[in-house]
């Protein structure tokens, strides 16, 4: 997409034999290098974005006196034309052209004339791609930030309808503390708001207007690029226009793409964590949950088997969420300023990226928090908590080990040795083969006198959960105000 001038091409160079360039060339470019170079057929999904800038440019061109009123009206009904013929599936897309700025421009000269070859005027394929790429990722953000709240709110409603289940907490996947479900979900409901945070903070850093900064030094054209960012939106929360102050940063700049994937691997990195998460609790050796069957596969040889495939496919999809972070951090390393063909290779990357994390948080979406059932009209979780199970396996790992501990500091003994003092009574719960909760009063006195009955309530899994009601912690009562907290913050 690179362009050496920025004044219009003529009408024959446009044609479908053409490829938009001077006459300074003696032989026309090779079939096998017009592939290669060609982007027409993955960049053709800038096409409403590069449709817009050409809306707000002409608009900006008739308002300077550049262009005359009927040019500009000419332009104006020759580009919703084009948009008719995309949106019918009748446009053509042709390989000469090599990419969606040509092909559109190319159309709109065989509509309207001169007036076509005249909107070119003060811009470069270079600002105008870096234009169209900025505008089209802007909205895909949005979106992507409407898709994360979703997956927020799907994991709230779970958690509201499991504050008193009670889960083993790990640590290196050994049981060390009971807590509440919810509590444990709503730990994501954290990490998603702060992928909704960065999300917005690139969002803001990409909606910033290259347009106007040509091919690379700007133009002797007396264009009013604070008008062109008003009208495409390109304006921060006061409504001040956001312009790329440098004109050979403004044509060369990646950062706001590489951004994007760098918060993209963030969410895929959390949801590959969740997705772990899910794999392990729906195995048969833990059974803490059922994933309904319609986000589950079979196998071809093992009638018993139902796979998690959506949890272990999205963990592999991370991988390549990530893969094209570092694709797109390798391609600008080495580029000299300005525009480089190069940079036609950050559109993949960045389009299968935006792909991926959409629908991964689409279906998580779905997938935790359920869909209407089309007789009924009652929503159907796609997760079923086996509540049981979990409190089963909390009991297996002495989990409340810490809490005995607790009791003994609350009783004047120092932390390290009531530490101690627990670490042997474990012990000899394990060679009993028994929970520290059913071990008998006296014997758990032969650790320390100033153990008493009430050690018991301490020694239970409800006893432990209910006894971390400090800001942040476990306890059902602060788990019912994080709820609260994220429903007022997703409302």
């Amino acid at each position: 997409m690179s362009d050496h001038h920025a004044s219009s091409p003529s009408a024959n160079q446009l044609d479908s034999k053409a490829q938009g360039w001077s006459a300074l060339f003696t032989e026309p470019m090779s079939d096998l290098v017009k592939r290669y170079t060609s982007s027409v057929f993955f960049d053709q999904r800038l096409w409403q974005a590069d449709i817009a800038g050409s809306r707000a440019h002409a608009q900006m061109l008739h308002s300077v006196g550049i262009l005359s009123a009927q040019d500009e009206a000419d332009i104006q009904h020759g580009l919703s034309q084009i948009t008719q013929e995309i949106e019918a599936g009748q446009f053509e897309w042709k390989l000469d052209l090599e990419d969606v700025h040509l092909n559109i421009e190319a159309r709109l000269t065989q509509l309207i004339g001169d007036a076509g070859k005249r909107l070119h005027t003060g811009r470069s394929r270079n600002d105008q791609v870096a234009t169209d790429v900025r505008l089209w990722l802007r909205g895909e953000i949005d979106g992507i930030i409407g898709l994360l709240r979703q997956v927020q709110t799907a994991l709230v409603d779970v958690a509201e309808q499991n504050v008193e289940v009670i889960l083993p907490g790990f640590t290196h996947l050994q049981v060390a503390q009971p807590v509440s479900f919810a509590h444990h979900l709503l730990a994501y409901v954290e990490m998603f708001g702060r992928d909704v945070q960065r999300m917005q903070d690139v969002r803001r850093r990409t909606n910033v207007l290259p347009l106007g900064s040509a091919a690379l030094a700007g133009t002797s054209y007396p264009l009013d690029r604070a008008q062109v960012a008003r009208i495409l939106g390109m304006v921060d929360a006061q409504g001040e226009p956001q312009i790329c102050q440098n004109s050979l940063d403004a044509v060369s700049d990646r950062d706001f793409a590489i951004e994007f994937a760098a918060a993209a691997a963030l969410v895929m990195v959390h949801v590959s964590r969740l997705s772990e998460e899910l794999i392990v609790w729906m195995s048969q050796n833990f059974a803490f949950i059922r994933i309904a069957d319609r986000f589950t596969t079979g196998s071809s040889i093992m009638p018993q088997k139902k796979n998690p495939d959506v949890p272990e496919l999205a963990r592999g999809k991370s991988g390549r969420v990530i893969g094209h972070l570092m694709g797109l951090i390798t391609l600008m390393k080495g580029q000299p300023l300005a525009y480089n063909k190069d940079n036609q290779e950050d559109k993949e990357p960045l389009f299968d990226t935006v792909d991926t994390l959409r629908d991964t948080l689409r279906i998580f979406a779905e997938m935790i928090g359920g869909q209407p059932n089309a007789q009924t009209g009652q929503k159907e979780g796609g997760i079923t908590v086996h509540a049981e199970a979990m409190q089963q396996a909390a009991l297996r790992g002495y989990a409340t080990a810490t809490d005995l501990a607790d009791y003994l500091v609350k009783k004047g003994l120092p932390f390290r040795d009531a530490h101690e003092t627990v670490a042997h009574a474990v012990r000899i719960a394990i060679e009993q083969g028994v929970d520290l909760s059913e071990l008998a009063l006296a014997d758990l006195q032969k650790f320390n006198p100033a153990i008493e009955a009430d050690v018991f309530e301490v020694l239970s899994l409800h006893g432990s959960l209910h006894a971390r009601n400090t800001l942040g912690g476990t306890a059902p009562a602060q788990v019912r105000a994080q709820i609260a907290r994220h429903r007022a913050a997703l409302a």
